[in-house]
């Protein structure tokens, strides 16, 4: 109740004082048209974003610890600042960078691109690097088992730390950095793969039943719309632990069936919108001159109806591509997924969530079951704000 009446009272205080700085404002500025016909909600957000930004800075200052008593909230806190500081530096240096680096086309790019979408392309590509090199990066092996387990990260040994192991060791004595560098390998071109057959067979299928039409369009349309009934991971979640059963000690076969378990739900997706594209493409007059030509089924897909529908294809792919990452990381958080002893964060934040539990006493022991699930959300973000520049830039709109 007590919190009720603070919550009430806070948005009513700062109602007032947007009344306040909106009507500072038309006396201030000669009752300017801005100002003259700004709602009070608007007066609020302005209110509200000041109130909430003097806070921040206010607690971003609060000691880390009162009484030798660590504070979480203010710790974790200042590292979140930090690293969104950070990474904007680095967003602005890398778009600022390529501006003037590269062939013209890619300048102009990098021009018009917002700073959103730089922040995603560096994150990418960073996420592409370590993928692909992991073998090269990692200090250690994903599977090799140091001796020193539970070593706190940061690498200070009066903390429980190890110089050797900058973000620690998990329950049975692997590094996390190297698993984490590993897992970036594994999760996301295993997602990758996952998602480019998945847009393969719902892509295909999804043309064919728009320039066929007729019972091949009504017999997949109402075969997708069955498996489109079924919620996904739960869908996911029945077949996986089936192709568990049938894989037995195989580790890699529960990978293979897990690949084309996913990919073959999230094709239903990707066929709704090829269908959908191209019907809208099919009727055009170009694709009746093709057909008068003589041309065949795979030169109207590929050479004409394909170009057209790049664009919302590429933006679909990005956010497909995340729902499939998501899906890997939640099956294997739940054990269905990919098989231990190989590196996977959704199976890196279920064996290390024990570790929250210090967080009152420890931050630096709580950040490590947090570390892969901040690569989760780090690259989730990171390819939403590309999807969303794509989208943009293919709709037409204008700043």
């Amino acid at each position: 109740m007590n919190a009720l009446i603070w919550i009430v009272g806070g948005v009513l205080l700062l109602l007032a004082l947007g009344w306040v700085f909106r009507f500072s404002a038309q006396k201030l500025t000669g009752n300017k048209p801005y100002f003259r016909d700004m709602p009070l909600g608007v007066a609020f957000g302005y209110v509200f974003a000041a109130s909430a930004l003097l806070f921040s800075v206010w607690y971003f200052f609060q000691p880390q610890a009162v009484n030798d008593i660590p504070q979480p909230g203010v710790i974790f806190f200042r590292w979140a600042v930090i690293g969104l500081l950070g990474f904007a530096a680095a967003s602005w240096l890398f778009r600022t960078v390529f501006r003037n680096v590269g062939s013209e086309g890619s300048k102009k790019l990098f021009r018009s691109m917002p700073l959103t979408a730089a922040f995603g392309i560096m994150i990418i590509i960073a996420y592409a690097f370590v993928s692909i090199f992991a073998g090269f990066i990692a200090p250690y092996g994903q599977e090799e088992i140091l001796g020193s387990a539970n070593v706190v990260a940061g690498g200070n040994p009066a903390l429980g730390g190890n110089p050797e192991f900058p973000l620690g060791t998990d329950q049975i004595g692997r590094d996390i950095l190297s698993r984490l560098i590993y897992g970036a390998q594994n999760t996301v071109g295993i997602a990758f793969v996952t998602t480019c057959l998945a847009f393969l067979l719902g892509g295909t299928l999804g043309f064919l039943a728009a320039v066929l039409g007729g019972w091949l369009d009504q017999l997949l349309s109402r075969m997708i719309d069955a498996l489109m009934a079924i919620p996904s991971l739960i869908f996911s979640l029945l077949l996986m632990t089936i192709a568990t059963a049938w894989a037995g000690s195989e580790a890699w076969l529960v990978t293979v069936y897990m690949i084309f378990i996913i990919a073959v739900i999230d094709s239903t997706r990707v066929f709704r919108l090829s269908r959908a594209v191209g019907q809208s493409i099919v009727v055009m007059d170009y694709i009746e001159a093709a057909k008068l030509r003589g041309e065949g089924m795979g030169y109207l897909i590929f050479r004409e109806i394909l170009p057209n529908a790049l664009a919302p294809l590429l933006a679909e792919f990005g956010l497909r591509f995340c729902f499939v990452f998501l899906t890997i990381a939640s099956l294997s958080f739940l054990g269905v997924g990919i098989q231990p002893p190989k590196a996977d964060w959704g199976t890196m934040v279920r064996d290390l969530s024990q570790f929250i539990n210090f967080a009152a006493f420890a931050p630096n022991v709580a950040v490590t079951p947090l570390l892969a699930a901040g690569a989760i959300a780090l690259l989730t973000v990171a390819v939403n704000f590309v999807v969303d520049w794509m989208l943009h830039k293919s709709s037409g709109l204008k700043e």
